[in-house]
């Protein structure tokens, strides 16, 4: 069913309540909680949603602060950049700014007015609609699974007991989808199409076979007090078995913040889960039966062992996924990163060969992946190494960091580029974030290796010798650890463990030479060079 009137087209399927708003090129539509742009969908906060449609619908008059602060805080007093900051929100969202006041107008010390055209569709009454409502969706026949790690995100729900607080419920389910959807290598099912279970009770296998998901999350929230807690279930909607559960909690003193803090833990966790539990099926699976996709996943599991056999095998893994699909940006960089992984233990056969190589393979990541994070980071990360040129690297690095601030990876590979740049203290923070975001990650010593190198290069040799040999325990066959355990010990004046590592790097690097140390090296600025060369002469390595 349509509406039609002044050039605007709106399609609802349920409710005789639905009026949509119209104005300029945007319609507000109160039911499904949708702005809408020209073709697009702008999606933003609750309160900013709900601080909109009361300007809407107060239109005929100017609403002061304490009328907004009862109807869209419920009384809670907020502070006047709050509330600022959520006008400007409005505007944003609607294409007005503070400069051209055309639809939101701030009239001073009296409070604020909608002052668009606006006309309202007619509600439409479910006798009316000829398409079957969203509320119920109508048996099909089951959607096949993306080849790709699929999820839909149902509707928080709110066990606050205070129907007052479902906005915020709606607002956490919102940002998770949201986040979620910058995985490139995530199929993430719309808001608009989960939000249909909202309220019912349903089968998650059910659910499966209706939106084409393989996995199913979902949660609930519960606010007390000054306290919130969040709890969050990750399903196998084709088996309807648990993969991960958890809760968060947190003192609810702003409720952006809390939102935005929660909604980061849930997505970094559920992230690595989806990929841990997809490597699992791709190595379950028949080779004959593999797509591109099976074989990444089971080259990047291969290529975290970190040994001279795993890195030829990830590899041909990795180039198989080329050959399935060619515009495969992520695998592409993965190639790419095995041919930069040779270079520190001397794993190269035909150095010029294979540097040429992995540099071929990371302009093609970054040229097919300027909108996917991962090709961007390490790509980017290995363009500025092998071509010695970290300022280019860095861009592709933070192109990958704002298209998902929430992907670990972009944060470590920023700092190992800052250090490149001889940014130390922008190193750490990075590497710091890094970690914050994937505390349990398998390539922890990676960061903490980083932590290290940032550190020696700030001239702090004890902070960096803690985290060198952090990263030693967690990752012990790594030779750019090692290294840095023997070098940051020694100008520390910890010349018994010094010596030790210096010992263990030569087990794994007989023809380890100082003097070819600038060749080894990943980032090689000149102030980090220098010390590492100090250090590790004074460990007692040979020149």
């Amino acid at each position: 069913m349509a509406a039609v009137g002044n050039g605007y087209i709106v399609a609802y399927f349920q409710g005789p309540t639905r009026v949509p708003f119209l104005f300029e090129d945007c319609t507000v539509d109160t039911d499904r909680r949708e702005i809408r742009r020209g073709t697009g969908i702008v999606s933003p906060g609750p309160q900013v949603f709900d601080l909109l449609v009361y300007l809407i619908r107060n239109r005929d008059r100017v609403v002061s602060k304490d009328d907004l602060l009862e109807a869209v805080w419920r009384g809670r007093i907020v502070s006047e950049q709050t509330l600022a900051s959520h006008i400007n929100a409005v505007r944003k969202a609607i294409g007005d700014s503070g400069d051209e006041q055309r639809l939101v107008r701030t009239v001073p010390r009296k409070g604020f007015r909608f002052v668009g055209e606006v006309e309202e569709a007619r509600p439409v009454t479910a006798s009316a609609v000829a398409a079957p409502s969203l509320a119920t969706p109508v048996a099909t026949e089951p959607l096949a699974l993306p080849d790709r790690p699929s999820i839909a995100v149902l509707p928080f729900t709110n066990m606050s007991g205070d129907p007052a607080r479902e906005y915020f419920a709606d607002g956490m389910t919102e940002d998770i989808i949201t986040e979620l959807s910058r995985f490139r290598w995530l199929f993430v099912v719309a808001r608009n199409s989960t939000f249909t279970y909202k309220g019912r009770a349903v089968d998650v296998k059910q659910v499966g076979r209706e939106l084409g998901v393989r996995y199913v999350l979902e949660g609930g929230v519960r606010q007390a007090g000054d306290r919130v807690r969040i709890t969050a279930q990750l399903i196998d909607a084709t088996t309807g078995g648990h993969f991960w559960a958890d809760r968060f909690d947190g003192p609810l003193e702003d409720v952006f913040d809390v939102q935005d803090r929660v909604t980061t833990s849930v997505v970094c966790t559920i992230a690595p889960k989806l990929e841990q539990a997809e490597t699992e099926r791709a190595k379950r699976k028949p080779t004959e039966n593999l797509n591109a996709y099976d074989y990444f996943l089971r080259g990047k599991a291969i290529f975290y062992r970190y040994t001279k056999d795993a890195n030829r095998e990830a590899l041909q893994l990795f180039y198989r996924a080329i050959d399935l699909d060619p515009d495969f940006a992520a695998a592409y960089a993965m190639a790419a990163h095995c041919y930069g992984l040779r270079r520190g233990p001397r794993w190269m056969i035909d150095r010029p060969q294979e540097i040429a190589e992995a540099v071929r393979l990371a302009r093609q990541a970054v040229e097919l992946g300027r909108d996917d994070a991962v090709a961007l980071c390490f790509g980017g990360v290995l363009l500025g190494v092998l071509t010695r040129d970290p300022e280019a690297g860095a861009l592709f690095i933070d192109r990958a960091r704002t298209l998902n601030p929430n992907l670990a990876y972009a944060w470590s590979t920023s700092g190992w580029i800052r250090v490149s740049l001889g940014e130390p203290e922008v190193a750490i923070a990075h590497f710091a974030q890094a970690m914050r975001l994937s505390p349990l990650d398998p390539l922890m010593f990676v960061m903490q290796t980083g932590m290290a190198a940032a550190h020696l290069q700030a001239g702090r040799f004890e902070e960096s010798a803690s985290w060198a040999e952090r990263a030693r325990r967690e990752g012990p066959n790594w030779v750019s650890t090692l290294r840095l355990v023997a070098a940051s010990n020694a100008l520390a004046g910890h010349f018994d463990r010094a010596q030790m590592a210096a010992a263990r790097l030569l087990e794994f690097d007989p023809e380890f030479r100082i003097s070819s140390l600038r060749d080894l090296v990943a980032h090689p600025h000149p102030q980090y060079v220098a010390r590492l060369e100090e250090g590790l002469r004074k460990a007692g390595l040979p020149e």
